[in-house]
């Protein structure tokens, strides 16, 4: 029974150490983004973080979407024709300081890829996002849901 107490012991200090690596990063949750044109909200992407530590985000539902079911025809890549929801948009993030970069991220409704920056601001309510093809470049303010 002494054995099997300090094991458990061991184990759970084990643990204890391993925390704060498995802790998720900040950006981790969903997000309503806010098309910069217009101010409507658009989609909820949900931001995750992989094994490798690189953030990927995914469309996990459409606001008020102009057509059911709609798919990302003018997708020039692996995403070509496949249902925007549920589509990974984010690709590749890594921390960078207080923000992110080296990512990509995709804007269906256009089928463009850009290479992208993301910014935690307002104490972490909302995400900062940009991104540029050449000298052409688009930012967003996300919600933190």
């Amino acid at each position: 029974m002494y054995h099997l107490r300090s094991r458990l012991l061991v184990a759970v200090g084990l643990l204890a150490l391993c925390l704060p690596a498995l802790a998720a990063d900040p950006a981790v949750g969903r997000w309503k983004t806010i098309d910069d044109e217009t101010g409507q909200a658009k989609s909820i992407v949900e931001i995750t973080q992989g094994a490798n530590g690189t953030l990927s985000g995914r469309i996990v539902e459409l606001l008020n979407p102009s057509k059911p079911n709609p798919a990302c025809d003018k997708c020039k890549d692996d995403r070509k024709g496949k249902p925007i929801t549920g589509m990974e948009i984010i690709r590749g993030m890594k921390p960078d300081g207080d923000a992110y970069a080296g990512g990509t991220i995709l804007k269906p409704d256009e089928g463009k890829v850009y290479k992208s920056k993301m910014e935690l601001v307002e104490g972490g309510s909302k995400l900062e996002v940009s991104g540029c093809v050449a000298f052409i470049c688009k930012s967003q303010v996300w919600q933190r849901q």
